[in-house]
């Protein structure tokens, strides 16, 4: 197995990344992650530098890759490690560069270590952590880190000696729902009267609900809805890091995978949310509004993704990170997981004894959340 490192994806076949990280899950596609790099949404502007480790058999074929990247932050990641990093600079050490095995800006679980499905997994995987290992060295970056990653990519890096961490978002479970009304007959009473409340908020203020796919938009309706994305960020002093250009490319590429989801109030749209799917998922990612509406945000952003998935049959539907108040409208805590390696033996076992003390806070938690769901119990 032969390891090497590519700075630009751009330089990889498609055809070969894709037959090993698959076409299903949208944002470890080579179309989405191109997209990133071409129109400069990732690159020492933002501090994520394309460090892909490729695993390549006897013959030269693509095996196995990573999608790997060198940081001087920890912006857009959504596993905070801001505290490990002041903590070393309060030792005198140095906590950047590190590497993140990561999709940019996106809170979304999935493998991390890509392998072909005819390839020996055990080998392959060996080798990309390997090559991780190499380039940690070759940088003398403080760590490496793994963001999201499935169970089974999570308990392969453990097994190489990587830590786990605990985090908790919320997820809607497909019941075999035969519609929205399905749904809520499932909730308890109370629950049941005030989501159907909030819907009805939004059909008196005279909003309607329009989706499209990423092929059916026009590159007018991606301005509109990249100026509500890029409003939510200026609005909370955030950085608006996805372009209209790297929108409009994964419309071309990939628009299938991609849900729109705007709310009109007459001939004007008012709202819309970006969201992208799988065979089985769909996935919330961004949304905007030009004026506050009664429950307009979680009609947009919630309901009629649900409404979505029944309707096509989605087993799972992550709406983004973090929100209590989604369990109240049927989304669930639900344990995500990263996994860390630190190189400097003084804070691995100090962030081993808070990752341990932390795991037990967040079963606690999970449990104590799981006390107020609003499913009847049977």
């Amino acid at each position: 197995m032969q390891i090497r490192v590519s700075n630009r994806i751009l330089d990889i076949p498609a055809s070969d990344w894709n037959a090993v990280a698959g076409t299903d899950h949208p944002f470890t596609r080579h179309e989405f992650l191109a997209a990133l790099e071409r129109y400069d949404c990732v690159g020492e502007r933002f501090g994520w530098l394309p460090s892909h480790i490729l695993a390549e058999d006897a013959s030269g074929r693509l095996a196995g890759a990573v999608p790997f990247y060198l940081k001087d932050n920890s912006y857009g990641e959504f596993v905070f490690d801001w505290a490990w990093a002041d903590a070393y600079q309060r030792m005198g050490a140095v906590y950047y560069p590190k590497l993140v095995a990561s999709i940019p800006y996106t809170p979304v679980t999935g493998a991390r270590l890509l392998v072909r499905p005819d390839a020996d997994r055990a080998a392959v995987t060996a080798a990309l952590v390997h090559g991780m290992r190499q380039l940690r060295e070759q940088h003398g970056a403080s760590s490496m880190h793994c963001l999201f990653s499935d169970v089974p990519d999570t308990d392969t890096l453990c097994e190489h000696g990587f830590m786990r961490r605990t985090s908790c978002h919320f997820h809607w479970h497909n019941d075999n729902y035969s519609d929205f009304e399905d749904f809520l007959s499932r909730l308890s009473s109370r629950k049941r009267k005030k989501i159907r409340r909030e819907r009805r908020h939004v059909q008196e203020a005279g909003l309607h609900m329009e989706l499209l796919s990423g092929k059916q938009a026009t590159e007018e309706q991606w301005r509109v809805m990249h100026a509500f994305y890029r409003s939510t960020f200026e609005r909370k002093s955030g950085v608006p890091t996805l372009s209209l250009e790297f929108f409009l490319e994964i419309s071309r590429t990939m628009g299938d995978q991609i849900l729109l989801v705007f709310a009109r109030h007459g001939s004007k749209v008012v709202a819309g949310a970006i969201m992208l799917r799988s065979a089985q998922a769909l996935y919330g990612r961004h949304w905007g509004c030009l004026q506050d509406y009664h429950s307009l945000h979680f009609e947009t952003c919630y309901y009629q993704g649900i409404e979505y998935c029944i309707e096509q049959g989605l087993s799972l539907f992550e709406p983004g990170a973090q929100g209590e108040h989604k369990i109240s409208r049927g989304f669930l805590p639900t344990f995500t997981w990263s996994v860390h390696w630190i190189e400097d033996e003084r804070f691995r076992g100090a962030i081993r004894r808070y990752l341990d003390e932390e795991h037990a806070w967040m079963l606690e938690y999970r449990n104590e959340l799981l006390q107020t769901s609003p499913f009847r119990q049977v």
